[in-house]
């Protein structure tokens, strides 16, 4: 197996094109072409990391966080981000990270702490916005099927819990076919006329150039007419946090010492309980303060993320219950989607979760 292979599981299921523009998510360290021996997965990457991963045979960490943010001018290992990196070329291991491009996607980290709470009826609590373009084609009638197939199969059609969608018209198609060509249809030098069914799909940006190889690929002729116009629809399935149902209501106080429990945080900040039971959960892994206003608009009972700074704590305003479990304790479920996805492409291969704690914050 080589970093490629294995990588590009990760990125079939969280492409890289779903990150956000400040990220940095991808392969760091290494190589594409490397060969790997052994997965070792993590939230952070740190020295003690580098070492887990020596000592475990583990030539590939797949982290969450990414542990170049910021462009590296120097390494000279003053700090632990530049002693990690050294660490790793020295040592031939490769550092990938799967970061906001694995909190966007569907079923991403948002959806797995919900699914740990037992949260029912998901929905995305921030959808991506200008996501989504609509892919339109042109096929001769006997190979309208075939392009259609396989452009569903490459991550085309889907609109909500519907797949294989499309919209298909039938018109005449006119072209001339030059000297150096060898038409599907016609012959050279003259215009042919050929019946063609228009073909109308709505394409994830980050999945349209998987999209359009397959159309490509599937096509008859030599020269593909497509076109593509983006569109200004959100995607319901990608964005950030989640919003989901409790199969029955809880008190407020059980709700939160569940919370405590499943995240296994030392402490849960938390704003004045309001009197109510808790029936709806807004979900945002990492830093989602900014989005307080959302999880009240969705008419969620109490909304759980990171991070939320001492002022924007009032933003609950008597509406909702804010609940910070912590930065490290809201993505660790981080860890267990890496790991289905691995083990279930490649079950016989090494894929190990790191037993070094990360977490920089101590609770007294």
């Amino acid at each position: 197996m080589t970093v490629h292979d294995i990588t590009s599981i990760i990125e079939e299921f969280a492409p890289l094109g779903y990150q956000e523009s400040y990220d940095n998510a991808g392969l760091l360290v290494g190589s594409k072409s490397n060969k790997v021996n052994g997965v070792l997965l993590a939230i952070d990457v740190t020295p003690e990391v580098i070492d887990e991963a020596l000592a475990r045979d583990a030539d590939l960490i797949i982290a969450h966080h990414p542990i170049i943010f910021k462009g590296l001018k120097r390494l000279t290992g003053s700090n632990y981000v530049e002693q990690t990196v050294i660490k790793a070329i020295k040592h031939g291991i490769s550092i990938y990270c799967a970061h906001t491009n694995l909190d966007n996607v569907w079923n991403g980290v948002s959806t797995a702490a919900a699914n740990k709470l037992g949260l029912i009826n998901l929905r995305v609590l921030v959808p991506a916005s200008n996501q989504l373009v609509k892919l339109i084609a042109f096929v001769p009638n006997d190979k309208a099927e075939d392009v259609r197939l396989a452009m569903f199969n490459a991550g085309a059609g889907h609109i909500g819990h519907y797949d294989q969608c499309s919209y298909n018209t039938q018109g005449t198609g006119t072209f001339r076919a030059g000297d150096n060509t060898n038409p599907y249809v016609g012959s050279k030098g003259e215009i042919h006329l050929e019946a063609e069914t228009k073909t109308e799909v709505i394409v994830p940006k980050p999945l349209l150039p998987k999209v359009i190889d397959a159309l490509l690929q599937s096509h008859p002729y030599e020269e593909v007419a497509y076109d593509v116009y983006p569109l200004e629809n959100i995607n319901p399935k990608a964005g950030l946090g989640v919003v989901g149902e409790l199969a029955k209501p809880h008190t407020e106080m059980d709700f939160l010492k569940r919370i405590k429990k499943v995240f296994k945080t030392g402490c849960v900040k938390h704003t004045m309980p309001m009197g109510k039971p808790i029936e709806t959960v807004a979900i945002c892994g990492g830093s989602g303060a900014e989005f307080i206003p959302r999880a009240i608009g969705a008419k969620a009972d109490i909304y759980i993320t990171a991070d939320v700074k001492y002022h924007q704590f009032f933003d609950a305003d008597g509406k909702i219950i804010i609940a910070d479990v912590g930065h490290f304790e809201s993505e660790q479920f981080a860890l267990d989607i890496f790991y289905e996805l691995l083990t279930k492409k490649i079950p016989n291969f090494a894929v190990l979760k790191s037993n070094v704690k990360t977490n920089p914050i101590n609770y007294l």
